[in-house]
């Protein structure tokens, strides 16, 4: 190993990375937060600030892959299509089969500009977390509690309220609502054999109410829907510690771009028309499979410097009065001082062993197992 990569394994690397991390999401959040008093005079223009606070926040996370893991990522689509992206508004299907599927459709966002305005469908729960979740929540991110009798009317509100949006925006969407274990794969089956619909061999059933209301609701704002199957080379298995390690993995990524007129307006049409997009996604899936390769142009889209440099600003600003801190501390010779810091080293370490935890696949959402087992 070098010293270079020796370094990025070491665990006072990672407690730096994360106090940068917290300490200016936690300053963004307090910036965001005074942001709300030009809703009322300025609507647009607080959108638009919060697009650039929000990628001070999530350009984070896309350099720990793209700059300090050195993740490769390779993009299989269509030449005529690949000029058109950032540069229109988008509804992105993604599956949901590994740990950092999130972080690659950020990168995917990041790649083509759209990373600070991009938005998610994302569960309740998440708007309380600090940094990410309060970053989403001025972001006007589509949140639901996944009960759709009471998340209709909300989901609909929000989705109607993004038709001005002043920035292009990417609507990132999990189908399947859950993460793919072998486990919800199973059950996920049963109900597909229960209501006559055609088994997937890689994928859960989509869940079809969420995607056609979206479809329903940014009909005339949105061009077109990205159909993006993600996967990695020599069957990596990619985690957010890996990354944090500094492992570099070599994703592939086949996204096709499919008018949104060709999507039909027709809740059930629509539903059928996702099951036949799985379906297809599922064939995509086997050919890579066998062949290690997906039926399009291989483009490695270019680096875009401004993730490294927003985090080297970052890093600059709070790492000297940390070291300045941790001089006097040590300087002072104070037992009580030592034990307080390293107490708070202890709770550091068990807050960032948290925040990697969140996105295990083993401690992932029991949602799809719950959800199809009532069904």
């Amino acid at each position: 190993m070098d010293i270079i990569g020796f370094l990025k394994s070491q665990f006072i690397c990672h407690l730096l990375i994360c106090y940068i991390f917290i300490v200016s999401g936690l300053i963004i959040n307090f910036i965001q937060l005074f942001t709300l008093i030009l809703w009322p005079i300025n609507k647009q223009l607080f959108r638009r600030i919060n697009c650039r606070l929000s990628y001070c926040i999530s350009s984070q996370m896309v350099m720990l892959l793209e700059w300090w893991s050195g993740t490769d990522c390779t993009l299989y689509t269509d030449p005529e299509s690949y000029h058109k992206y950032g540069k229109e508004n988008a509804i992105v299907i993604l599956n949901h089969n590994f740990e950092i599927d999130f972080l690659c459709g950020w990168n995917f966002c990041e790649r083509f500009g759209v990373l600070g305005s991009s938005k998610v469908l994302a569960k309740k729960e998440l708007s309380y977390m600090p940094i990410i979740g309060w970053m989403w929540y001025f972001l006007e991110i589509v949140f639901c509690k996944r009960k759709w009798e009471e998340d209709r009317k909300t989901v609909i509100q929000k989705l109607l309220n993004l038709r001005d949006y002043p920035e292009n925006f990417w609507f990132l969407i999990h189908c399947e609502g859950t993460r793919f274990t072998e486990q919800k794969h199973q059950i996920s089956m049963q109900v597909a054999e229960a209501k006559g619909l055609p088994k997937l061999k890689y994928h859960l059933l989509p869940r079809t109410k969420g995607f056609a209301v979206t479809v329903q609701c940014l009909r005339n704002v949105v061009s077109a829907v990205y159909d993006s199957t993600l996967n990695f080379r020599n069957n990596e298995n990619p985690t957010l510690l890996g990354v944090l390690n500094g492992k570099k993995y070599h994703a592939d990524l086949y996204v096709r771009r499919i008018p949104l007129e060709e999507v039909p307006e027709d809740e059930q049409e629509c539903s059928t028309w996702l099951h036949k997009l799985y379906q297809e996604k599922d064939a995509f899936q086997e050919e890579y499979y066998r062949t290690g390769t997906y039926p399009a142009v291989p483009i490695v889209p270019p680096h875009r410097p401004w993730a490294l440099l927003n985090w080297l600003f970052w890093a600059l600003l709070l790492l000297y009065p940390l070291f300045k801190l941790l001089i006097n501390m040590i300087n002072s010779g104070s037992s009580l001082t030592l034990a307080s810091f390293a107490f708070v080293i202890i709770i550091a370490s068990v807050g960032v062993r948290w925040m990697i935890g969140v996105t295990e696949i083993n401690k992932g959402s029991t949602y799809g197992n719950n959800e199809n087992k009532q069904k």
